[in-house]
């Protein structure tokens, strides 16, 4: 990955970090869902210049060479910050730990009022990343994606149906809400073009056929 462009990616997310925690001291919500992805039409010509390439192996990976959820001052890290984002009314106690709230999983539609009833899922999975070209990453880098707030990488969700998705691709599972479907597919591919991660044959043609129909 250039040096430089490593250096916006990650001047950019101190910005977006530092704005969303000012919001969060005056009582405002930054934004009711993660940064908007890519239109349709711009993922179908993302998609399309994604390199093909069959996932790499799993040897080495590790969670833990993703550093999160990291700080993101005023006592808030990642995780609490996508839960205030995402969320509805949600309160926060001195140590920015959500304590009550609403949450909706755009993923299956249930709502939630407990934080500890809700995930972050990384759209695109640290595991998938890894294989997809993250291996050869920094860990500074991987660091920034998995803390990314700047693009729609984050976001909160049913915790039961993050866990059943645990590492897949959009050719393996799919959110259970069918009308989620177009923006998750917009999601996954805006990540990987933003990150110049690869995608297998599998991938690229699930993907492809839910863009078409968006």
């Amino acid at each position: 990955m250039p040096l430089g462009y490593a250096r916006r990616v990650s001047t950019a997310a101190a910005t977006t970090a530092a704005l969303t925690c000012a919001l969060l001291l005056n009582g405002q919500t930054a934004q009711a869902a993660p940064p908007a992805p890519p239109d349709a039409a711009t993922a179908r010509s993302y998609l399309a210049a994604l390199k093909e390439q069959p996932e790499g192996p799993q040897d080495g990976y590790s969670r833990d060479k993703f550093p999160h959820w990291t700080d993101q001052g005023n006592n808030c890290n990642t995780r609490e910050v996508v839960l205030k984002r995402d969320g509805t009314n949600v309160q926060q106690d001195g140590s920015c730990a959500a304590v009550s709230g609403t949450w909706a999983s755009a993923y299956d539609g249930a709502t939630w009022t407990k934080a500890s009833d809700v995930d972050i899922d990384h759209v695109v999975p640290l595991s998938e990343a890894w294989k997809s070209g993250a291996a050869q990453w920094t860990t500074a880098h991987r660091q920034e994606f998995a803390n990314d707030l700047t693009h729609s990488q984050l976001i909160a969700v049913t915790d039961s149906v993050n866990q059943a998705k645990g590492d897949k691709d959009p050719a393996e599972w799919l959110p259970p809400k069918a009308s989620y479907h177009c923006m998750y597919a917009r999601m996954w591919v805006g990540v990987k073009h933003t990150y110049a991660l690869t995608a297998d044959q599998a991938e690229k043609a699930a993907l492809k056929k839910i863009l078409d129909g968006c």
